[in-house]
């Protein structure tokens, strides 16, 4: 009945569109958040030589100026209404490339403290909308009220009430939550007007050898259909109330890799995104397709050179200072070890096809006491603490080694990541001798250090008293900084970045840096280059780093704290997670790059909270230096491989930490950075890592869990082994959703409660055509599948995923 839906026959192909022959671009545009107010459009963001631009059209519900000088045009709202999206039209060498311009879902919200009979001199407020910062967000005091008004997308926020100095729960508030660090937070709710109307929800649906069919749930009001960064004409695509039919463009036949993007609005806001990848003008339906340049086919594995595995111990050298621990001092971990692990086929096994690597510049050859109390002592084994911006560390091998290592895992079809470090320098690198004038002043006008004041002096803060800050806004420090990134890729052929300390180095950096690397690196390689960066903050910060002029990603803290929190409380919902699910899917596009991790090397490994070793109410480091940190309760393993399937099946890029394939526990930095234990695996850890092998082949073998939409399906029953479980229950202690792409279907059902669950679920009709020979991958237990009716039994702290 759905097919009946679209036209019968397809539609002309061959339309003129005024493609290219010859793009000046890299890689998609990513859709333009506009502010409430004046948004900037950086064209350098767009075009790295903004000389071939020709001309713009801006839509006449905008007001704008422009500054030829920096490349910026300047849009504001004009008289006219602005739709949920537009499109600002560039033209360069006559043809029109299309930036999507998404209307800002912001609301005015004030926010009014009554502080009673307390009288307090000065009244801030921190919470998630200003990154827990209070220094930004004082409030005024009239008729007998503090108040502050804030611009912000709706969602819930969490806060605290900042008095005098004194963080505290907002008194006037009834509602709280569970903070994970032994306290509680107050929670404000921003509500939308237009919440109670529905946006729509594409998917994609049939495919010919000339058309893709396209559904929506609810009737949209208008559809932006791009072939790489153009706008196909309304020859190409056919509408109907909730339809769309694409003719795919001849021109695509001439590429190996392109893509067919769709969006659309309604009243109540803009669709999800729909991504198609094309081979040779044909969409991919089998994984075998992919390369490993593909960004969304990565799964990453993020290793510690120093602690991953000793393959030449020649080159072993710790720091001889007896005031340093072993776990902070250097363990012998090499270039060496890495290749032995790949020649070996390790990776292979796993299933991981992008090592992301620690930091591998020379690093000192002394230790250094930290400036947080009790000052302990560190070796740089963690790469961190560069003393050199083309050396490599001796300690881990020669130059000829890392390209070694580089050329051998590209021969395996694997990709290389390096870690690099521009925030900082340690205080014995050239740099910091020959310029001092290029860095920061570690002593604050006030007379206070300026160290790990993170929030409060974000762009100029120390990391410690012996890691100098660079000064970005000096031009030199950019072009410095940017020139030696560049060195690492041409000399080493490396396939992308994690960049450290994203949030602390201004966006003129990345601007700068990403822009030489689309001039040298993908435009004239044909190549793509992968960079993601390193924020702790709220999904606004985050997210204001990843656009088209600065980085593919970032790696979605808040999602993986909401998925712990979620998996180790008992009395938190998957409603929760459901709702953070969608927050990072409207904040980042819902084919985003963002890095969904199982840990890292900042924080201390999740099994070993799943499994009571450490309270998330505890200092999670000094717990690591004052009692050995093992597996407690066995379950934890499960809850690992719960987590591990969250992070397989979610939209975004999955990454591995070492050691969290098999169950490796671990504390606070150092003791989550313990050696890789490859041999003399327990039954469970063996376990363990054949379910992270399995659901990692699954991803990277399945097309709707690289590709799909997401939709999460609700109206799910639940009967445990003692009761049936309540509606509130069943969605507290029940998660299932979908990934979708044309007749292919992933559908994950995870249980967190006690006990098993026999759980019942019908298939929205919109997946009829992929609702086919769905298969058990978890392969627990056999599912009773009868037309869209599922009823499957899922053991305790446990998970199944349907396929077909």
């Amino acid at each position: 009945m759905l097919l009946q839906l679209f036209l019968l026959s397809c539609i002309n192909k061959n339309s003129n569109c005024g493609f290219p022959g010859k793009t000046h671009v890299s890689g998609l545009f990513m859709p333009v958040n506009l502010q409430p107010d004046t948004s900037i459009i950086n064209l350098n963001d767009f075009f790295p030589d903004a000389s071939v631009i020709d001309s713009f059209f801006v839509p006449e519900c905008f007001n704008y100026k422009t500054d030829w000088k920096e490349m910026k045009i300047f849009l504001w709202h004009g008289n006219k209404e602005v739709p949920p999206i537009s499109t600002l039209t560039v033209y360069a060498d006559d043809a029109p490339y299309i930036i999507l311009l998404k209307k800002s879902g912001k609301i005015k919200h004030v926010i009014t403290l009554n502080t009673g009979k307390n009288t307090f001199k000065i009244v801030q407020i921190a919470g998630e909308f200003n990154n827990w910062n209070p220094s930004s967000s004082g409030l005024m005091f009239a008729n007998g009220k503090w108040t502050k008004e804030f611009f912000l997308e709706p969602g819930s926020y969490q806060y605290q009430v900042v008095a005098d100095g004194k963080w505290m729960l907002d008194s006037a508030n009834p509602d709280s939550v569970d903070n994970n660090v032994g306290g509680y937070n107050s929670v404000m709710n921003v509500k939308d007007e237009n919440e109670k109307n529905k946006k729509p929800k594409l998917f994609t649906v049939k495919l010919t050898n000339k058309c893709i069919y396209c559904f929506s749930d609810v009737q949209f009001d208008s559809v932006f259909v791009l072939w790489q960064n153009f706008r196909l004409p309304w020859e190409m695509v056919k509408t109907g109330a909730n339809t769309v039919t694409i003719a795919i463009p001849s021109e695509a036949g001439k590429s190996e890799r392109t893509y067919i993007r769709v969006f659309s609005y309604n009243k109540a806001g803009c669709s999800n995104d729909l991504l198609i990848p094309l081979k040779f003008g044909k969409v991919i339906v089998n994984t075998a397709s992919l390369k490993r340049t593909d960004l969304n086919a990565q799964v990453l594995y993020f290793l510690l050179v120093d602690r991953f595995f000793d393959g030449n111990t020649l080159n072993n050298k710790s720091i001889n200072d007896t005031e340093v621990s072993p776990k902070a001092n250097y363990m012998g971990g090499d270039f060496a070890g890495i290749i032995k692990k790949i020649k070996d086929g390790y990776f292979d096994t796993l299933g991981t096809n992008t090592l992301w690597i620690s930091p591998v510049n020379l690093n000192p050859d002394e230790a250094y006491a930290e400036f947080p109390e009790p000052h302990r002592k560190f070796s740089g084994y963690h790469g961190y603490w560069p003393v050199s911006s083309v050396k490599v560390d001796y300690r881990f091998g020669t130059e000829q080694e890392f390209k070694n290592l580089v050329s051998i895992a590209h021969k395996k079809n694997i990709n290389v990541i390096l870690d690099y470090v521009a925030n900082h320098v340690h205080k014995n690198h050239p740099l910091y001798k020959q310029h001092p004038d290029w860095f920061t002043p570690m002593v604050l006008p006030d007379g206070r250090k300026n160290i790990r004041l993170w929030d409060e002096q974000r762009l100029t803060t120390w990391f410690d008293t012996f890691l100098p800050t660079l000064d970005f806004s000096k031009k030199e420090v950019v072009e410095c900084m940017t020139d030696s990134a560049l060195y690492w890729i041409k000399t080493y052929n490396l396939d992308g970045f994690r960049h450290d300390a994203t949030k602390h180095i201004p966006e003129n950096y990345w601007r700068r840096l990403t822009q030489k690397i689309k001039m040298e690196i993908t435009i004239h390689g044909n190549r793509n280059f992968y960079q993601i960066g390193e924020t702790y903050g709220s999904r606004e910060l985050i997210g204001s780093y990843v656009n088209t002029g600065e980085l593919d990603a970032q790696f979605d803290f808040n999602l993986f704290f909401d998925i712990r929190s979620v998996l180790l409380n008992k009395n938190e919902s998957f409603e929760k997670l459901n709702r953070s699910i969608v927050s990072s899917l409207e904040y980042y596009g819902y084919h985003n790059l963002m890095g969904n991790i199982t840990g890292n090397h900042d924080i201390a490994r999740f099994i070993s909270y799943a499994s009571g070793a450490l309270s998330t109410k505890e200092d999670d480091k000094e717990a690591g230096w004052n009692r050995d940190i093992e597996i407690k309760d066995t379950m934890g393993y499960k809850k690992l491989s719960m987590l591990t399937a969250l992070v397989m099946t979610l939209p975004g890029v999955p990454v591995i930490y070492y050691g969290d394939e098999t169950g490796m526990p671990g504390a606070g930095d150092p003791d989550n950075r313990r050696v890789m234990k490859f041999n003399g695996l327990t039954n469970l850890q063996k376990h363990t890592k054949l379910t992270a092998q399995k659901l990692i082949t699954l991803r990277r073998t399945n097309m709707a869990l690289m590709y799909g939409d997401f939709a999460e399906i609700s109206s799910v029953n639940a009967k445990g082994e003692k009761h049936a479980l309540s509606e509130a229950e069943g969605s507290k202690d029940i998660f299932v959703f979908a990934r979708l792409y044309f007749d292919k279907i992933a559908i994950v059902i995870l249980n967190k409660s006690p006990f098993s669950q026999y759980i019942s679920f019908s298939i929205p009709g919109m997946f009829a055509l992929a609702n086919k020979n769905l298969k058990l991958i978890a392969n627990f237990d056999t599912p009773f599948i009868k037309g869209n009716s599922v009823n499957i039994t899922v053991k305790a702290n446990s998970f199944e995923i349907l396929s077909n």
